[in-house]
């Protein structure tokens, strides 16, 4: 009989890189064990003065997301560090939040995690923030009047009852925005307040924000 103890603990790695980079991250992460990832496309916001002055603000990145065991990830969090250098200013972002559950996952058993994963008192948090498509600036304004250092604005889509409308009697899916923020713990209720008065997201169909505990980072200034 399967035991809890006995179970694997799983984590989600997620880098966040310049154009480009994205494969190789996987190909590191892969020679240590992890069996894929998926790669998505976005862009960042920057805070320096000169790129700001020439208009050149919104950096394209590539936001990779791999989940393995919590060893595995570890190792693989520790070669794209080496490789790719996170821990310098501008060459990147990672983080590893705990997977609480695990389906359709090649190689993976599925299960729940009942284990207390992370230290609940960590120094950051990863708020993800949905809204329609050209609003993910409104969410940065709001997010840096709080305190926010930058975040990653990731393209997608989305069906809900409240972003379906129609061309010709045809359905049609909203095209959305998710903005990722990591935000130090201390700041998050006044970002997350920030962008929900801005954005009025208890308002049907505005948007939806949730936050998640991040267990370990690299690159964050």
């Amino acid at each position: 009989m399967d035991n809890d103890s006995d179970r694997k603990q799983y984590e989600l790695l997620s880098v966040i890189v310049n154009f480009g980079l994205g494969s190789k991250v996987i190909k590191l992460a892969k020679k240590e064990g992890v069996s894929g990832g998926t790669i998505f496309l976005g862009k960042g916001t920057s805070n320096n003065y000169i790129l700001k002055l020439l208009d050149l603000v919104d950096i394209r990145k590539e936001i990779v997301f791999m989940i393995s065991e919590k060893q595995i990830i570890k190792q693989a969090l520790e070669k794209i560090n080496k490789k790719l250098s996170l821990n310098k200013p501008n060459h990147g972002i990672a983080f590893t939040i705990s997977v609480t559950n695990i389906l359709g996952a090649r190689n993976c058993i599925a299960h729940k995690n009942n284990e207390s994963r992370g230290d609940k008192n960590g120094m950051y948090q990863a708020i993800f923030v949905i809204v329609d498509r050209g609003k993910g600036e409104l969410v940065l304004d709001a997010a840096n009047a709080a305190g926010s250092k930058g975040a990653t604005i990731i393209n997608a889509r989305g069906s809900g009852i409240h972003e379906t409308s129609t061309l010709f009697a045809m359905p049609i899916e909203a095209e959305k925005e998710m903005v990722l923020i990591l935000s130090e713990r201390k700041l998050t209720d006044a970002i997350t307040s920030s962008v929900r008065e801005k954005l009025q997201i208890d308002e049907p169909g505005n948007g939806i924000i949730f936050i998640l505990d991040v267990n370990d980072t690299i690159g964050i200034q």
